[in-house]
């Protein structure tokens, strides 16, 4: 409101400078750039390291879309790597055999885009090992792991970037929204400059290279400082929901939550599970259905990028994980503003269909 009455709407303002420097602060990283998405911060990312038509990007198979997107904005190829079973996270060892493959044929692999699934961290350090070795980049798509962590470090503070999201989906928002966080502050300083039209700084408008209309405007970035201040509530009550979820199915055979028995530093943005149609006397399909006559919504988990019509044809190295995870697999209502209420109405549900 204080944004508001002040004026500083758009495009840019004090609200937007506070923003960034919280954020960067929180994470621990020397630079923050917001922009309109999580996507165009991986767009400009790619563009500012002159990735492009020739190049191979290898990535996370089991993602939303957006993320394979970014790479074809710049013309470049996504190589689809599939996940590992427990977390659905990108598997180190397969991201590895891939690396092996392109470098066997000769192409250039410029960066590598892992991604943090359903609010867990992937294993930064197998995964920055493998792209050292390689002599490649990493961008992290940390879109659903802001405020998560990995081995004491935030999401958002890995690789050579990161990129988080504040959609309206996300564990916090700006409504529409994202953030590039790094060290490089010549990198901060180029997406900066890309996501105002690349405008030069001349009294007249200057422009020698295209630039695109991505800045975060000043009324969202104060929405989104109201929403930083209570983003540890929000992970605790979405944490709560894990916990009463997991005991809910900690005795049903073939029922697992995605991501593990270890959450700790997990933000908790969605709970999913995974049912074992081999073992569980009912099925993902059956909950799904069961749930929505009861008019509570469910979703399916994302469905694998390389059985994408629009992404068909791709290389990659897949073994079929994520093609069972999405088969098997459902997310469960989190939102933090649930209320015990709603969760009694969810739980009565699910122990109805477990009962029968």
């Amino acid at each position: 409101m204080r944004a508001m009455r002040s004026g500083w709407v758009a495009p840019a303002g004090p609200d937007l400078n506070a923003f960034e420097e919280e954020v960067a602060c929180r994470v621990g990283v020397g630079n923050a750039v917001a922009l309109s998405s999580g996507t165009a911060a991986l767009h400009l990312a790619l563009a500012s390291w002159g990735v492009g038509p020739g190049d191979v990007v290898p990535v996370s198979t089991f993602t939303f879309a957006a993320t394979v997107n970014a790479i074809r904005y710049v013309g470049a190829e996504p190589f689809l790597i599939d996940c590992e079973s427990e977390s659905g996270n990108l598997n180190p060892r397969l991201l590895s055999e891939g690396l092996k493959q392109l470098r066997a044929a000769g192409r250039t692999v410029p960066v590598v885009i892992p991604v943090d699934m359903f609010g867990k961290c992937v294993d930064y350090d197998a995964i920055g090992s493998i792209a050292r070795d390689a002599g490649t980049r990493l961008l992290c798509d940390a879109a659903e792991s802001f405020g998560a962590s990995h081995g004491g470090r935030a999401a958002g503070s890995f690789g050579a970037a990161s990129v988080v999201s504040f959609n309206g989906n996300k564990i916090m928002t700006t409504s529409g929204g994202g953030m590039l966080l790094t060290d490089d502050a010549d990198l901060a300083e180029h997406v900066r400059k890309l996501s105002t039209q690349a405008r030069e700084p001349a009294p007249h408008y200057e422009h020698t290279e295209i630039g695109y209309n991505y800045r975060l405007s000043n009324i969202l970035a104060a929405l989104g400082r109201a929403q930083l201040s209570r983003l540890d509530d929000m992970m605790k009550r979405r944490r709560e929901w894990r916990e009463r979820y997991r005991a809910i199915f900690a005795d049903q055979p073939g029922v697992r939550i995605l991501g593990g028995v270890d959450d700790a530093g997990d933000n908790c943005w969605l709970t999913a599970i995974v049912v074992d149609p081999t073992q569980s006397p009912w099925t993902a399909p059956e909950l799904s259905e069961a749930m929505d006559s009861a008019d509570i919504e469910t979703r399916p988990v994302w469905k694998p990028m390389h059985l994408q019509p629009v992404f068909q044809g791709l290389g990659g190295v897949i073994d079929g994980t994520s093609e069972e995870i999405f088969e098997d697999g459902l997310t469960l209502p989190t939102g933090s503003s649930m209320s015990e209420s709603q969760f009694a109405r969810i739980e009565a549900t699910i122990r109805a269909v477990v009962a029968a």
